[in-house]
């Protein structure tokens, strides 16, 4: 059996910008947006501001109505990179196999461990402690055999929290699992799979494989091992970001440019924070449609110069929906993926997709 852990740094953003401005301690912040809620979104918010509901993707015009005393924070994403370099760089202590998912989280393969510890919960304790003396901020782990539990299991106790899930209690823990947290499990999925009485993990363990791939197609077969404890994907080092992409399905069809321009926004600004968590900038962005009969269709523009900014990605994909003919043609899902990109810190072929609303 594997050792995985999975490391996620709580509040990154906003934790690094307390940390190195003492007067922000304890007080709501936002990195990103505008504090006159003229535009922009949330990237990170601190655990004060969560308290009212601000969280990251957030418009800051709506972030502000629900904390009006928010303080904007402008993102420093250079010293951020920084950091998470002196993270990883702890991590590499105890094994190289370092699967990073953004700047503030990651897999750990600690079976066979460099300093012969054996004990994940453990090195796990003491990569949390490293970075707490050495870096002044909090991490929470995540322990199990496998990444999707380790995954689920870090983001159980947060801040600063350490959750094992063992061999004996896998399906346990799944089967209590509301299958919104479930990868791939979107908003519009999880409302069909509530109207089917889903709702835990436990409900879909009912289900043969072959229903569930009747039911949600390949993913399907995703549901079926994964509520039985089997998820053998390696922790895999050195991966280079190929693309950054996200989609919404929508409950009804869109027929009209002015129905799609504020879920283009919603999309636009996933891509754009998750960019910025892998600190890239590409050249090329592409818009993806399905219409209500399930024909697709990709539409792409490439700049010269890496895309960086938000009213970029959006002044493209705009232009991108405003060249497609929709007459007498309804839209079903709408997509967005940033590539080309022209660094990529160091990783090695992976494709990141990530949906509007995980």
């Amino acid at each position: 059996m594997r050792k995985i852990i999975h490391i996620d740094m709580d509040s990154f953003y906003a934790s690094v910008e307390q940390r190195d401005h003492p007067e922000l301690m304890g007080k709501a912040i936002a990195v990103g947006g505008s504090p006159e809620g003229r535009g922009g979104v949330v990237a990170t918010a601190s655990y004060e501001a969560r308290k009212f509901g601000v969280h990251s993707a957030m418009p800051s015009k709506q972030a502000l109505k629900l904390c009006p005393h928010l303080i904007f924070v402008y993102p420093r994403f250079a010293v951020y990179k920084a950091v998470s370099k002196q993270i990883r760089a702890i991590f590499q202590r105890y094994t190289d196999l370092i699967e990073p998912l953004s700047l503030d989280e990651a897999y750990l393969d600690v079976t066979n461990d460099k300093l012969g510890i054996g004990s994940a919960i453990d090195i796990a304790r003491q990569i949390k402690q490293a970075i707490q003396d050495e870096l002044k901020l909090t991490a929470s782990a995540g322990i199990s055999i496998n990444k999707f539990v380790s995954k689920i299991a870090s983001g159980m106790n947060k801040p600063d929290g350490l959750t094992f899930v063992g061999p004996s209690g896998i399906e346990r823990f799944i089967a209590q699992l509301p299958v919104e947290k479930f990868h791939g499990v979107g908003k519009v999925t999880a409302g069909k799979m509530k109207l089917r009485g889903l709702h835990k993990g436990a409900d879909l363990k009912k289900l043969t494989e072959t229903e569930l791939i009747n039911l949600f197609g390949k993913s399907g077969r995703f549901f079926y091992n994964i509520v039985r404890g089997i998820d053998n994907r390696p922790v895999e080092p050195n991966q280079e970001t190929k693309s950054i992409s996200a989609e919404d399905t929508f409950s009804y069809d869109l027929t009209r440019f002015e129905e799609m321009n504020p879920e283009i926004e919603k999309i636009a600004n996933v891509v754009f924070k998750r960019m910025k968590q892998y600190g890239l900038a590409g050249r090329t962005v592409t818009l993806k449609v399905k219409f209500s009969d399930f024909k697709q269709i990709t539409r792409s523009k490439s700049s010269a110069d890496g895309i960086s900014e938000l009213d970029v990605i959006l002044d493209i994909a705009r232009s991108l929906l405003a060249g497609i003919d929709f007459t007498s043609r309804s839209v079903r899902l709408l997509g967005l993926s940033l590539s080309n990109f022209g660094h990529s810190g160091g990783r090695t072929a992976e494709v990141y997709q990530a949906r509007l609303f995980p």
